[in-house]
């Protein structure tokens, strides 16, 4: 109901998405998304370690952002020249 939906059906519609039977609309994505605070990413991801990065990153400054984001480019590089 906290994203617009008919308090008759937003149980059902809910228990939907919940068990895959129906996958939300982006738009009505966005809006669980927003209601539940977290990144829309968060809500398709299904690596629980990949979920909580996805927490952990959304709630960073942008500056430290950017500074993990120079950090995870070069270590792949350096594991690509290990291999």
């Amino acid at each position: 109901m906290a994203i617009g939906i008919d308090e008759g059906s937003a149980s059902a519609r809910m228990s939907r998405y919940e068990t895959g039977t129906h996958e939300p609309p982006i738009a009505t994505a966005r809006l669980i998304a927003k209601a539940l605070k977290v990144p829309l990413p968060y809500l398709y991801c299904d690596d629980e370690v990949l979920a909580e990065i996805i927490l952990g990153v959304a709630a960073l400054p942008a500056t430290d952002k950017q500074r993990l984001l120079g950090s995870l480019t070069s270590y792949q590089a350096r594991s690509r020249g290990a291999s």
